[in-house]
């Protein structure tokens, strides 16, 4: 396998402009993303998050080891080397939620990455833009949440423009965005646009995720459920298909972590796996995400489905022409085949 992959990455002039690919989007945020449910030290869910800290290293050396490009949607705090940092980007216009548990500018923090390793994460940051192929992309600056009430798009403006400072700051120029908990609406579209996110991860256009049923227990049940067995389609998709300004580039599936059950947990692989081979075939873009903290715990493990999930995209590539893509690459990919020919 390693001799006929590294063949296949030699093989890149010439291909198509829009393969089929494999996009891997990450949002990154330890505590900030979970605050309004792990409200206390003690939570058991504390642990998992921390372990996020392990998680995040482990992932490189296999992107690196397998050649996978990823993008990183990264929470503005966690590029603060300090607190006064923080302070100085924080943005003066903020969003008053009615329910205050979602305002992360409440949260009680330390001083700097070794006395809080879950608020601050500057030197896992750095880590990832060390690597090869990874990119850097925005996951708001506070985990901001389109659809609370008491926030409005001037606020949200606000925010990326703080999450773009200090992300600046820190060395990176991020053009990629991924909505905490997928909130968006064509509201917030013109804000992205006006800070400079050139792309964004959308909601995938399927049953169980229209925003009216996203939280009723059945349309729970029927995502989970999906992450197993076939309810709803395969989800690749079509290069013709991406639209808009900022760019659209839907997600296909939610990498959910282990069950513990290994007749669930080989269904899940089957689940992604299947998904996979039928937009390689399709010649379109499978689109799947998760948190770094979702291999918390079971590190080793969850890294074991996670290189199964790798090597089978290997085989894809081989077969189909399928390719590793962070969001940006295929946001350039599709602006050179616009320019070039709308049916190339």
């Amino acid at each position: 396998m390693k001799a006929d992959w590294m063949t296949y990455l030699a093989r890149a002039e010439g291909e198509p402009l829009r393969p089929p690919a494999f996009v891997i989007s990450l949002d990154f945020e330890l505590h900030w993303g979970m605050s309004d449910i792990v409200t206390t030290p003690e939570h058991p869910y504390m642990r998992q998050l921390l372990g996020a800290r392990r998680a995040v290293p482990a992932m490189l050396d296999l992107f690196r080891e397998r050649h996978i490009r990823a993008t990183w949607a990264t929470v503005g705090y966690l590029f603060a080397e300090d607190r006064a940092t923080l302070t100085r980007f924080s943005p003066v216009r903020r969003p008053q939620y009615a329910n205050p548990a979602r305002d992360n500018y409440r949260q009680e923090i330390g001083d700097d990455e070794a006395s809080d390793p879950l608020h601050y994460a500057r030197s896992l940051i750095d880590l990832i833009a060390q690597t090869p192929g990874q990119e850097i992309a925005s996951h708001t600056f506070s985990h901001y949440y389109c659809h609370e009430e008491g926030q409005t798009p001037d606020d949200f403006k606000a925010d990326l423009a703080a999450a773009m400072a200090i992300a600046e700051h820190a060395g990176h120029h991020p053009s990629a965005l991924v909505l905490p908990r997928n909130q968006v609406d064509d509201a917030y579209l013109t804000p992205m646009r006006e800070t400079g996110f050139r792309s964004y991860r959308g909601n995938p256009q399927r049953a169980g995720f229209q925003r009216k049923y996203h939280d009723a227990a059945p349309t729970r049940a029927l995502r989970l459920l999906d992450s197993y067995i076939d309810l709803t389609g395969h989800h690749g998709i079509k290069w013709r298909d991406l639209k808009g300004d900022p760019l659209n580039i839907p997600a296909s599936m939610f990498l959910r972590p282990r069950r513990g059950i290994p007749r669930l947990d080989a269904l899940r692989l089957r689940r992604v796996k299947n998904a996979m081979r039928r937009a390689a075939k399709r010649g379109e873009i499978f689109h799947l995400w998760w948190h770094p903290h979702n291999l918390g715990q079971s590190t080793d493990a969850h890294l074991r489905d996670l290189a199964a999930i790798i090597g089978y995209f290997q085989v894809l590539s081989i077969e189909y022409g399928m390719r590793s893509m962070t969001m940006s690459d295929v946001l350039a990919r599709h602006e050179q085949a616009m320019t070039t020919s709308p049916s190339t």
